[in-house]
């Protein structure tokens, strides 16, 4: 995956809190490896840790230490999303809304624009207090996308993905897939309280990843502002590849497999490997997000 080196990046979509401290107690769910998996399988790439139980003490986003403003000094251009991690991310969420705004735009609709905000440790958030156990999420109640960087080594070294800058791009643009549902009113049909493989659940989720491949399908055409030439200059086969592959290493039964030992479909929340990958690619190979419809 690269970048139009030239191409100006808009660091006003990503809010930097690393290294913010954040006040109040900790955010916990449950203990030892039941905990772990709770935390794994309930909000793995999902939204809001309310769902869990996991805010505690002050939940307000202004309860945030002041933030810091390390990408808007260091990520100016598509030059720097290929050498640097964090610019990479912000070059990655300028792509994916900037695709999401034309289509809003295209169908009669209007996007709104999330912001994403990196953080370290511990996050206070419209939906509660979060920990980076959590993994990447979506806030529906201030409409953000959290995470922190640590997680894309996590990604590899824990869950077996192969890793890759594409990787990176999948896990955001299926938060960005979370956005997407929430502006259209299908994001709360996942909090029924039911799990399983044919949960409504699993169906948010594996319609997030097919929104995704709709980004990957249009990510070499959709235009930068600053440029008016696409701010993804070249995506590969082993690109796709690798946002694949970490599809796969999210999957409910692989993660279960690896932490519990074994497979139980009835708690399944985001759907197994194969589905994962399924829904990606039938997005990647369409690009068109009216064919994501996972609840038929």
């Amino acid at each position: 995956m690269q970048f139009d080196d030239d191409a100006r990046l808009d660091t006003s979509e990503v809010q930097d809190r690393r290294g913010s401290r954040v006040p109040g107690g900790r955010a916990t769910v449950g203990g030892g490896v039941a905990g772990l998996i709770a935390l794994l399988l309930g909000l793995f790439f999902g939204v809001g840790p309310e769902q869990l139980g996991l805010s505690s003490g002050d939940s307000s986003p202004a309860a945030t230490a002041s933030t810091l403003a390390q990408v808007q000094q260091t990520c100016r251009t598509g030059q720097d999303a290929n050498t640097k991690e964090d610019c990479r991310v912000v070059a990655v969420v300028n792509s994916v809304q900037d695709f999401w705004a034309e289509e809003f735009q295209r169908r009669g609709g209007r996007y709104t624009r999330s912001p994403t905000v990196f953080f370290t440790g511990r996050v206070a958030t419209g939906c509660g207090t979060a920990t980076s156990a959590v993994g990447p999420f979506y806030c529906p109640a201030d409409q953000r996308v959290y995470l922190d960087l640590g997680f894309f080594d996590e990604l590899r070294t824990k869950f077996g993905s192969s890793g890759g800058p594409f990787a990176q791009a999948y896990v955001v643009a299926h938060e960005y897939g979370h956005h997407v549902q929430d502006l259209l009113g299908t994001l709360g049909r996942a909090q029924d309280g039911q799990t399983g493989a044919n949960s409504n659940a699993v169906k948010v989720e594996l319609q997030a990843d097919c929104y995704a491949g709709v980004w990957a399908h249009h990510a070499t055409t959709t235009n930068d502002e600053s440029t008016g030439r696409p701010l993804i200059t070249s995506l590969t086969d082993a690109d796709i590849r690798d946002g694949l592959d970490a599809a796969a290493a999210v999957g409910d039964d692989r993660i279960q497999a690896r932490y519990e030992g074994r497979v139980t479909p009835e708690n399944w929340t985001h759907g197994s490997a194969r589905q994962r990958q399924q829904w990606f690619y039938e997005g990647y190979r369409t690009g068109d997000m009216a064919l994501c419809n996972t609840f038929r």
